[in-house]
Order: C-alpha cells, then sequence, then structure tokens
C-alpha cells in the first residue's frame, strides 16, 4: 500500500466516524452505539459521554488535509520499501489512548502487531476492521494479540513506571519507545475570562483526570482569588455523579481530614497546595508563583514529568485532550522513530 492509499483510507475512516458523531446513519452505526453503550460495563470509568469524546477527538484529526499536512513533513514516508512490524502495548488509562500509535504505524507503511489493553480493547479493533473493510489490504498488515506478543521488530510501550520496568526487562535488546507517567499543568496568569476558567475544567475532568494530558496541577499567580476559578468548575459539579470518581473523593477527603492537611472542598473537587506534581483522582494540586519568569523555571525544570502545558501562552483552555496529529506522546516523533529504523535498516 503506497502512502495515498494509507491517507484515503484513514480520512474514510474519520467520515465515517464523523457521521456517525453527527448523526448521521452509517454501515458501522450499530456496532458503534453498542460498543459506546457497553463500554462502562467493562470499564466503569469509560462512561458513553467519554467514550464519545475521545471517538471525536480522533475522528475530528483524521481529514485529509490534517493528514496531508502531517505527512509531508517525512519526505522519507516515499521511500518505506519493506514495511517493518511494530509491536504496540497499548495503555488502557483513557478511551482509545493507543489509537495515535496505531495510526502512526499503519500510515508510515509498516505493520501493525497490538496488544490491547483489556480495558480498552474493543474500539481499537473495531477501527481496524472498518480499515480492513475499506481497503482489504490491511487484512495483512493489522494483527492484535491477547497472549505474548512475538514476531516485533521495533516496540513501542506505554504504561506506568511500574510496567516501564518490565518493558525494559523485556524489550530493551529491541529499538523502543517505553512511555512512563507523566501529568499535564496549567499555568493561569490571573486576568482569564470566565469561558477559559470553564475551559479549563474540561481539561481536568474529562476522562475523569485519568489521561497524562488531563490538568493535575495548576500554578497561580499570588494574590489570585481562588474562589473565581471554583465557581467556574461548579460546571462540572456532577461528576460525582459516578460512583467509582465519588469513592476516590470520599476517600482522599478522609486521609486529608484524619491527618488533618489543609484542603479546599468544592463538594466534587479537592484543591490542596501542593508541589508536586501528579494528583489522585479527584484532587488537583495548586502552587502559587511570584512572576511569569519564575513559573517558567519551575516547569522548564519539570519538564520530564509533564505532558503538556495549558495556559495563555501554551496549549489553549480546554485543548489538552484534543492534540493535534503532530503533537506526539512525551515529545518522542514516533513517525520519526520508525522510519530511522526502517530506512536505515537499524534493526
Amino acid at each position: 500500500m503506497t502512502l495515498k492509499d494509507n491517507i484515503k483510507a484513514f480520512s474514510e475512516l474519520g467520515e465515517i466516524l464523523r457521521d456517525f458523531m453527527h448523526g448521521n446513519e452509517t454501515p458501522f452505526s450499530s456496532e458503534l452505539n453498542r460498543m459506546i453503550n457497553d463500554q462502562q460495563f467493562k470499564n466503569p470509568w469509560f462512561t458513553p459521554e467519554n467514550v464519545k469524546a475521545a471517538i471525536k477527538a480522533n475522528a475530528d484529526q483524521l481529514t485529509i488535509e490534517n493528514l496531508n499536512r502531517w505527512t509531508s513533513s517525512y519526505p522519507a514516508l516515499g521511500s518505506v520499501k519493506v514495511p517493518l512490524k511494530a509491536g504496540i502495548v497499548m495503555a488502557g488509562n483513557i478511551p482509545l489512548v493507543g489509537f495515535h500509535d496505531f495510526l502512526s504505524v499503519l500510515i508510515s507503511g509498516n505493520d501493525l502487531i497490538a496488544k490491547t489493553s483489556s480495558k480498552d480493547s474493543d474500539l481499537i479493533q473495531y477501527f481496524g476492521k472498518i480499515l480492513c473493510d475499506l481497503n482489504p489490504d490491511f487484512r495483512k498488515r493489522i494483527s492484535f494479540t491477547e497472549g505474548l506478543m512475538t514476531g516485533f521488530d521495533v516496540v513501542i510501550a506505554t504504561g506506568s513506571d511500574n510496567s516501564s520496568r518490565y518493558f525494559e526487562y523485556y524489550f530493551g535488546k529491541y529499538p523502543n519507545i517505553i512511555r512512563k507517567n507523566r501529568n499535564s499543568i496549567a499555568v493561569i496568569d490571573g486576568n482569564e475570562t470566565d469561558d477559559e476558567l470553564i475551559n479549563l475544567g474540561r481539561d481536568i475532568f474529562l476522562y475523569f483526570g485519568l489521561g497524562c494530558r488531563n490538568v493535575s496541577k495548576i500554578f497561580i499567580p499570588h494574590g489570585y482569588e481562588i474562589g473565581k476559578l471554583i465557581r467556574n468548575l461548579d460546571w462540572y459539579s456532577g461528576v460525582t455523579d459516578n460512583n467509582k470518581y465519588a469513592n476516590n473523593y470520599d476517600f482522599h477527603k478522609a486521609v486529608y481530614l484524619v491527618n488533618r492537611e489543609p484542603f479546599l472542598d468544592t463538594g466534587y473537587l479537592l484543591l490542596k497546595e501542593n508541589e508536586g506534581l501528579s494528583s489522585p483522582v479527584s484532587v488537583v494540586y495548586y502552587e502559587y508563583y511570584d512572576s511569569s519568569e519564575k513559573v517558567c523555571q519551575k516547569t522548564e525544570s519539570l519538564m520530564n514529568g509533564i505532558q503538556c502545558i495549558v495556559g495563555r501562552n501554551n496549549v489553549p483552555f480546554g485543548q489538552a485532550q484534543s492534540p493535534s496529529l503532530w503533537d506526539y506522546a512525551d515529545g518522542v516523533d514516533t513517525i520519526e522513530f520508525l522510519l530511522k529504523k526502517n530506512i536505515a535498516g537499524e534493526l
């Protein structure tokens, strides 16, 4: 398959998904609706609203214009002659979290061997089926495995800091990208509009904060009235309707009370002053800063643990979980990695 063939198939997939999200009937609508409704029974974090948000975020990127813009940055894509077998170990923290790796391997002309998370296997496999219906050549290029992953040339594995040690042990002898825990932060300057703060709430609460691109820490200027932030976050107070989220909220509130640790309680979110980056579900850390120069120095020192920065001079408020095709996890260019191993033959 040529690059043009790959782009055509993925743009058609995007069109199908956008039509579906707009309520237009497609040959795949019935099964997509069933899957959206059923995910919550396999994974209570995967509510229909969150699954739809993940489908929409990916569908919006799969346009012919975006795919051409993205791939045009890699002239060597036209030189891929013998495809690699790329093994992908996918995480399962939010719906379709492994889709960008899935896309990167196939759009670059390589073959996919995917081990999906048991918490997030249905949709990604169904997207593979749709691609095979659009172009049967994908049937030779896409495979999923539930057991031991074998027969690969390169590996891309995403997980926690704990699982990364296993990945390093098992995959260390192969060319690899191994991703660990990361968190995202927001920097507010104190002049944000109500709409911007409401959008910041989306960056905090979408997927219940489980994604590496969800904001888990906010830098706030000294003297800022934090009540303004809380009033706008009230838009998301219904998040506690989810039992798993509510249990986390109750648990961490109880721990802070027993330990007599200071915190702010909104009734649905705990705000805690803390220098850390990785806050638990239902908790967001905040830290005051004196000047823009100092907060820049602080964030630069933490970049190895930061996935993205939300704010007026960074990722726009509300867009943390809507990355472009060229926004790579951990800042590691997946296409460039695959091309170097393919063109140079460094296996």
